[in-house]
């Protein structure tokens, strides 16, 4: 019957139309109705409850259940009451919040903080890149409070083997703390000690997004890991959402170092440049020599007779310092008579390379791909600025000579069994070249590439997991290094021409030489893709920067990290070495530029100006100046040797509320923008302008992107051509690249 009272479906069998229509009845003739429980029927009903929550486990509903039904027994209520008085007693004695009872699986299971640790440290390895660092960043104050929790209950073998388990995780970052903690073994000592006190009475502050801290927080309550949650809520200030502007960010304890990089970044490191070999040496001078035999005598210019070439090169050949690396430690080939040719031309080049500085800033040259936007994934330049290759999403390489000579390739019918000398090779190529060639082998996306410094080959990388290498006089793919495991992302010819890293998906580097086909070291530490590498000039280390905002110097004799640079807010996409080898400079998503000295590990200052991406660093020959390129269309050059500046005194600001921006016109000039220094009440703006000015730098909120500091020297603005690599030539000539954006 569908328009049944909602009382009467309620009911069960035939008792549903007596119970909807004896609503008049009274209610002791209801009860008489239903059957009555007898007190024994209760009790037994009772001890089958206790008796399967007893099997169950559950202790505490167990004896809230025997409380109510008055079935516990003598010596149960004695513990009840005993316990009643003890927490009376506490009550009226502490002040302060109550501490928290463990729980049982705490009480129970003495490796219950490590299987806990053990667990979220797996899962934070294997979640996403983009929440990674985040979620690394709790893992040292879990692993600290767990191990003194540990050594408080009196676990000491369980301490012992927790710190000896984790604590390599956390030495780049926290080594002091860890060795003055990693003393504790006893209640007595945590109390004594003042570094354990300050973590137990403070909390850790921490920045987190919104997703990566409920992802944190159900994956602890999705596993019931309650010591770990208990640490979180004791000891623990997860700060969610971005910073406010203006907000001084601290993250770890309040007036404590909690970062202590300064110690792990003081291992002791060569930079020196590599000297020469001796034997290397004296054939140069003994070719340059001859050469001033043949010619005769240096030609008289100006009525000055200019420097030989032998003089110059005694002048500029480097000895061995004291910080300078061993031949020893960085095994390389015999040299070659291409060698000492190549030594003599870089000594030329230097004779007429252009000086550079803030009042004499480089020439430009640009190069644009048209059509290729969308295609284009990097691009490379010789040293010599006569070859320039491009790797494409088509799984190719495609190479252009820029001096005019056309590239042959060999003819399709030809037989390798009659080569035997150079005169052979010339023979079986193309008799008509053309001015570039497509390299086909990769199987995926061409995403990095590098020239040796001979020219003589190409090195290429690709979502294939693989490296390969071409001839540029043969035009063709000698060798397929395999190794990753994932795309890789960057590839960096050494100085010397034999060895090559790579940097890949798989967050690690690798360091490969030409004559094998497998790494020779495998640098792991990051903690995301490393998204680009490169050599010192001294060949000995390797520099990395990566997607979890760090970059990190290798040494490629050891295969271990030497140094930790932090300070970028996105990840790192360029990276570039001064010629002395002493200083670094890097740059990414975040828009500005670090620069770095590799001796100490510390920042010298930070450069802000780009309000786009930034692809691209280069150092001029002399190392005073920085060119960078960037999404945002322009190439942007910057004054090394500037002292960093602070605060508003530090920035550029136009008359037209906008951001001091250098113009730069078709002819190379700039126009500068006015300088805002503290104590200058006129100027180019006057003193009512200046004040404005500072008024409107305050107000951050209406900034529409970074202020210009004051190490920036000019802006050479394109029209739609995002710019991806800049590279200075031996006679600082700064070469720009990038493809025609029809956006």
């Amino acid at each position: 019957m569908p328009d049944s009272p909602a009382d009467g479906t309620a009911a069960a069998g035939t008792g549903a139309t007596t119970q909807a229509t004896a609503t008049t009845q009274p209610a002791t003739q209801q009860q008489q109705a239903a059957p009555a429980q007898t007190p024994q029927t209760q009790q037994e009903v009772d001890r089958i409850v206790l008796n399967y929550l007893n099997q169950k486990g559950y202790k505490q509903a167990e004896i809230a259940l025997k409380r109510e039904a008055n079935l516990l027994t003598l010596e149960e209520q004695a513990t009840a009451l005993a316990a009643k008085d003890k927490e009376a007693t506490g009550a009226a004695t502490t002040a302060g919040p109550p501490q928290p009872t463990h729980d049982k699986n705490e009480m129970g299971d003495p490796d219950a903080y490590d299987q806990a640790y053990s667990s979220l440290r797996r899962w934070i390895e294997n979640s996403l890149d983009l929440y990674k660092p985040e979620l690394m960043s709790v893992l040292f104050p879990l692993f600290l409070h767990s191990y003194l929790n540990l050594v408080n209950r009196g676990l000491k073998e369980q301490a012992s083997k927790f710190m000896a388990s984790y604590k390599s995780d956390h030495l780049e970052m926290h080594s002091q703390d860890i060795a003055r903690l990693a003393i504790i073994t006893d209640a007595q000592h945590i109390k004594e000690n003042e570094l354990a006190q300050m973590y137990k009475s403070n909390k850790y502050n921490l920045r987190m997004a919104p997703v990566s801290f409920e992802l944190l927080i159900a994956f602890l309550q999705d596993n019931k890991f309650i010591v770990l949650l208990r640490i979180v809520n004791q000891h623990v200030n997860i700060k969610v959402g971005a910073a406010a502007a203006g907000e001084d960010e601290v993250i770890g304890i309040a007036g404590h170092g909690t970062h202590q990089l300064a110690t792990f970044n003081q291992q002791s490191v060569a930079l020196g440049q590599m000297p020469p070999d001796a034997t290397f040496r004296e054939q140069v001078e003994q070719t340059l020599k001859e050469e001033e035999a043949l010619s005769g005598g240096d030609t008289i210019m100006n009525g000055e007779t200019p420097a030989s070439l032998l003089e110059e090169y005694k002048k500029v050949k480097t000895e061995a310092g004291v910080d300078s690396p061993s031949r020893d430690d960085v095994p390389l080939p015999p040299f070659k008579g291409s060698d000492i040719q190549a030594e003599i031309e870089a000594l030329r080049d230097s004779r007429k390379r252009v000086a550079l500085g803030p009042s004499s800033l480089p020439s430009i040259c640009a190069y644009t791909f048209h059509n290729a936007q969308e295609n284009i994934n990097c691009v490379a330049v010789s040293e010599d600025a006569t070859m320039m290759a491009a790797g494409f999403s088509e799984s190719y390489v495609r190479l252009w000579s820029l001096s005019g000579e056309k590239l042959r390739g060999f003819r399709s019918n030809f037989n390798p069994a009659h080569i035997h000398d150079s005169n052979d090779l010339n023979r079986v190529k193309e008799k008509k070249g053309a001015d570039s060639k497509k390299l086909i082998g990769h199987a995926g996306p061409v995403f990095g590439a590098s020239f040796s410094p001979d020219n003589k080959y190409l090195i290429t990388c690709s979502e294939d997991k693989s490296a390969r290498l071409w001839s540029t006089s043969t035009l063709t793919n000698l060798v397929c290094y395999k190794g990753h495991n994932y795309p890789v992302w960057d590839v960096d010819f050494g100085p010397q021409g034999f060895y090559f890293a790579t940097a890949s998906h798989d967050r690690t580097a690798r360091l490969w030489s030409c004559d094998h086909i497998y790494p020779l070291r495998i640098f792991a530490g990051h903690l995301s893709d490393v998204d680009v590498v490169k050599f010192h000039p001294n060949s000995k280390y390797v520099v990395t920067g990566s997607s979890d905002k760090t970059s990190r110097l290798w040494d490629v004799q050891r295969g271990t990290c030497v140094r930790v640079f932090t300070g970028h807010v996105g990840a790192i996409h360029a990276i570039a070495m001064s010629p002395d080898g002493r200083m670094m400079a890097s740059a990414g998503e975040d828009r500005s530029i670090q620069l770095w000295d590799l001796g100490s590990g510390k920042r010298m200052k930070k450069m802000t100006g780009h309000q786009g991406t930034i692809y691209s660093l280069d150092f001029s020959q002399d190392g005073s100046i920085l060119v960078s390129g960037s999404a945002d269309c322009t190439v942007r050059t910057w004054d090394v040797k500037k002292e960093g500046s602070q605060g508003s005194a530090g920035h550029r600001i136009l008359q037209d509320d906008r951001e001091g921006t250098a113009a730069g016109s078709a002819n190379g000039t700039v126009v500068s923008s006015p300088v805002l220094a503290q104590g200058q009440g006129q100027g180019a703006l006057g003193a009512g302008a200046t004040a404005a000015a500072m008024e409107r730098l305050n107000r951050k909120s209406l900034l529409t992107g970074p202020l210009e500091s004051e190490d920036h020297l000019a802006t050479f603005p394109t029209k739609r051509t995002p710019i991806y690599k800049v590279q200075f030539t031996k006679r600082n000539l700064c070469l720009a690249i990038g493809a025609f954006s029809g956006n």
